[in-house]
């Protein structure tokens, strides 16, 4: 309980300076409309339907005054169409409303999202299985909705295919770390990990595209380095498999955000691929890719084990496979509702955002799994995701000024 409070008193610290940032800059961006590219080419504005039976339209963005398609902005980790500015309060209103929805859903899935995986975890050591489970469940959510076309279904070429495989790949690699990371430690410790993803994502930015950042950016790693130094040191729960599985999806998250950026930039991707159904297709392709891998690695062992846990009385079988599967639907509703925030805000309220959710996620998983922490733990985390709000921060102010230029 000690603990507990320690951990609460701690990032509500930070909890509060960043929700205040995050009120000012939702309410002082005006998102209620965006400017649409006037290409000639074929463009990925379509109109559709949306799973809640409203007409949308998924436009190109114009960031930083360049054209980007959609696809390529929803894997990016800046986010933020440029507004285009109305007249309409009310519209403003109701915007910020929708921004405001966005956000908590987001929130409230990846809560839920932590919570169920880990349970499943502790009453299963499949995580590749469990992995697997959960990318397959999106399937269920989103091929009805292209069969009844209250979703336009995307049409890919083999060729648009071969451009998304790697980022695929990549995909894959977040979700199986984080999946491994959280079974194989705490769920507060794998998210302090998961704070040092700028770290990795300056290091590809550098290797693969050649792009030097700067020093006041590179300035700020060093409290997301030793934070997480640490917190590593103190944590109680550390195992050097959470450690690396949690690297191995902050490698894998940043590589899927310079790839994307590398070869999807200004570039069209079939058909009707917005936002949403660009992640669809990535979970269809990891799904394909885990089955092979879990089934070499894990083999069908759950299957036994699954009915050992119910012969055992901790669960019956309707409710294992009941948080089986609220895993996976949490899983697939907090990554595309994090899709639909990361269109709708500028870079700076997206990245406040983020931090505020990862304080969040903590606090949670601390209180629902009675975690202890150290108070070295507590600071070395506190540090780390302070660090990490700079470091969007400074990236942010960085790319004004190069505009400027």
């Amino acid at each position: 309980i000690g603990s507990c409070h320690i951990v609460c008193s701690f990032l509500t610290m930070i909890f509060k300076k960043t929700i205040a940032i995050l009120a000012l800059t939702v309410s002082g961006a005006n998102t209620a409309a965006f400017a649409l590219s006037k290409s000639t080419t074929k463009t990925l504005a379509t109109s559709r339907t949306s799973p809640a039976g409203l007409k949308t339209t998924c436009p190109r963005f114009v960031n930083n005054g360049s054209v980007q398609s959609s696809t390529a902005l929803g894997l990016s980790a800046e986010g933020g169409a440029k507004p285009v500015e109305t007249s309409s309060s009310t519209s403003d209103v109701m915007e910020q409303l929708k921004v405001g929805g966005y956000f908590a859903f987001w929130y409230l899935f990846n809560i839920a999202y932590n919570i169920y995986n880990k349970k499943s975890l502790n009453a299963l050591d499949f995580p590749w299985t469990i992995a697997t489970i959960q990318m397959a469940t999106g399937i269920f959510y989103f091929v009805p909705l292209w069969l009844t076309g209250l979703r336009k279904a995307p049409k890919l070429s083999l060729d648009d295919l071969k451009t998304l495989f790697p980022i695929a790949l990549c995909h894959t690699g977040v979700h199986v770390g984080a999946v491994i990371a959280l079974g194989a430690g705490a769920v507060s410790f794998a998210h302090i990990v998961k704070a040092s993803e700028p770290v990795v994502t300056c290091g590809l930015n550098a290797l693969l595209l050649g792009q030097i950042l700067p020093m006041k950016v590179y300035a700020t790693l060093l409290p997301i380095i030793g934070g997480v130094a640490i917190a590593s040191m103190k944590e109680l729960s550390f195992t050097m498999l959470a450690l690396a599985s949690a690297m191995l999806s902050n490698v894998s998250s940043a590589a899927r955000g310079v790839l994307s950026k590398k070869t999807m930039s200004g570039k069209e991707i079939g058909e009707n691929l917005d936002a949403q159904n660009l992640y669809a297709v990535l979970t269809a392709m990891s799904t394909a890719i885990l089955i092979p891998l879990m089934l070499a690695i894990e083999g069908t062992g759950m299957f036994s084990a699954f009915s050992k846990v119910v012969e055992a009385g901790e669960f019956t079988k309707k409710s294992l496979a009941t948080l089986l599967g609220l895993g996976g639907l949490s899983y697939y509703a907090y990554n595309e509702v994090a899709f639909l925030a990361l269109g709708k805000v500028n870079p700076v309220t997206h990245a406040v955002g983020n931090t505020i959710k990862r304080v969040v996620i903590i606090v949670a998983s601390v209180i629902a799994f009675k975690t202890p922490m150290s108070t070295g733990s507590i600071i070395g985390s506190s540090i780390a995701i302070a660090g990490t709000l700079l470091y969007s921060l400074a990236m942010n102010a960085s790319k004004k000024e190069a505009k400027k230029t």
